[in-house]
């Protein structure tokens, strides 16, 4: 397909959130071929480019005054086989839940419990998405970039190039503006070998009596689970948990736990602590909060939601509102997890 740009392209149905707003310059990506052209045109050039997948991770507060780009890139493929492992490859601008499923139907198995989390394969590696007891680095092999200073020369990084930590990684810090996550691979399981060892999936399979559940079995779960709490995107306006679960030395969990002994905690390494940042806004009053059509959501403190009508400006005030009754109460600061524009 030739690249195209178009003007004040509005953004409504490329953000999760819904913010009405609108790019000065957009263009689609669909062909990697066209990566080139994209690179050296005046457009580029003379803007500031966003770089947009899914949409599941940005709040807009305003409308954007350069370049968005919108990664499509899409494709699915068996790399290799490795003994009982499978190399499997994903385009950038593949759904990841579709892709999940996929790996499922296929006989790939490892990225059950991350079901249904919004976004695309292209954020994952960018944000290390995790959830119920995985993350995405556990069954990355390798992510393929395209040089941005390099008129879009690929370059592939290894899993240890990536330098993953809780929801961050190299994407977010040194090669952010260089370099462009294309395609992700995968290193799955051709044997299953299903982790149930969260809470919440337990119950979920034992209020089902599966005693000896399938990976099916978890994603299926998962589902259910995440459909129970998280408001759909489609139906409410959100980009899934808003804030990350905090991360604190062991002297401050412990003075915490001290005084608040049900604070649900888990060990993060190198003598720290992390904390369910969920627990610490329902206990400063918010869960359920609402000014005008920002909120915090009813059924997960975690969630930001607009309920029609808010603005981004709106969903910052409250999330600043929710920062600061935490600090206030607990001293501790939680960080955003969107990228606020």
């Amino acid at each position: 397909m030739t690249l195209r740009f178009t003007r004040r392209q509005p953004l409504k149905p490329f953000n999760t959130f819904g913010m009405d707003v609108a790019a000065e310059h957009y263009c689609e990506l669909d062909d990697l071929a066209d990566l080139p052209a994209l690179l050296a045109s005046d457009v580029y050039r003379q803007n500031p480019t966003l770089w947009l997948g899914g949409g599941s991770n940005v709040l807009f507060t305003a409308d954007y005054p350069g370049l968005v780009a919108r990664l499509t890139l899409k494709g699915a493929r068996l790399l290799e086989t490795d003994g009982d492992d499978a190399i499997v490859e994903a385009a950038a601008g593949e759904n990841w839940h579709a892709f999940v499923q996929h790996t499922l139907s296929q006989g790939w198995y490892g990225l059950e419990n991350l079901s249904l989390i919004p976004g695309t394969v292209g954020a994952c590696p960018v944000q290390n998405i995790g959830a119920y007891g995985v993350e995405v680095k556990d069954r990355i092999e390798s992510v393929v970039c395209a040089q941005l200073e390099r008129g879009g020369e690929p370059l592939l990084l290894s899993n240890a190039d990536c330098r993953f930590g809780y929801r961050d990684s190299v994407f977010k810090h040194e090669a952010a503006g260089k370099l462009l996550v294309t395609a992700v691979r995968f290193r799955l399981s051709r044997q299953p070998a299903p982790r149930t060892g969260y809470g919440d999936i337990q119950q979920q399979l034992a209020a089902a009596g599966i005693a000896a559940p399938t990976p099916q079995d978890v994603s299926e779960a998962v589902i259910r689970i995440r459909s129970s709490k998280l408001p759909n995107p489609a139906e409410l306006g959100n980009a899934g948990s808003f804030f990350k679960n905090p991360v604190v030395p062991q002297a401050q969990a412990e003075a915490l736990l001290a005084e608040h002994p049900a604070l649900p905690h888990y060990p993060a390494g190198d003598g720290r602590v992390k904390l369910a940042a969920g627990w610490l806004i329902d206990q400063c009053g918010l869960k359920g909060y609402r000014d005008g059509d920002a909120g915090v959501h009813a059924r997960q403190a975690l969630v930001l939601v607009n309920y029609g009508k808010a603005s981004g400006g709106d969903i910052r005030a409250l999330a600043q509102k929710v920062q600061a009754a935490v600090r206030q109460r607990f001293g501790v600061a939680l960080e955003a997890e969107p990228i606020i524009l």
